[in-house]
C-alpha cells in the first residue's frame, strides 16, 4: 500500500511559481513510477507530467513542456513539481498518483494510488 499526501497548492499572480510536494508513505516507494494530474472544474483530469520510479526519466504535457520540472527523492519518498511561469489557465486542483512499476504512463486509469489534491489558482 502506498499512501499520498499533496502538498505547496496557493494563489498566485500569472508568471509566478509554486512547488509541489507529494510525500509517500511505504517501504518501497522507489519501485513506484509517479504521475501529476489535474483537475479543472467542468473539465477532464488531465496528465500533466509523470518521472519514472529512479527518476531518470520524465515526460511532460505539451502545455506545461518548458515550464514545469519534476523530480523526486527516493531517500525521502517525496516528489516534486516545480511550476514556473504560471498561467490563469493552469488553474485546477493537482493530483500525484503512483503504480508499481518503473516506466511512465500517462493515462490516469494505470494509476492506482492518488493523493487528496491540492488546490493551484493563477490571477491574471
Amino acid at each position: 500500500q502506498v499512501q499520498l499526501v499533496e502538498s505547496g497548492g496557493g494563489l498566485v499572480q500569472a508568471g509566478g511559481s509554486l512547488r509541489l510536494s507529494c510525500a509517500a508513505s511505504g517501504r518501497t516507494f522507489s519501485s513506484y513510477a509517479v504521475g501529476w494530474f489535474r483537475q479543472a472544474p467542468g473539465k477532464e483530469r488531465e496528465f500533466v507530467a509523470a518521472i519514472s520510479s529512479s527518476g531518470g526519466t520524465t515526460a511532460y504535457a505539451d502545455s506545461v513542456k518548458g515550464r514545469f520540472t519534476t523530480s523526486r527523492d527516493n531517500a525521502k519518498n517525496t516528489m516534486y513539481l516545480q511550476m514556473n511561469s504560471l498561467k490563469p489557465e493552469d488553474t485546477a486542483v493537482y493530483y500525484c498518483a503512483a503504480r508499481l512499476g518503473p516506466t511512465i504512463v500517462r493515462g490516469a486509469g494505470n494509476y492506482g494510488y492518488w493523493g487528496q489534491g491540492t488546490q493551484v489558482t493563477v490571477s491574471s
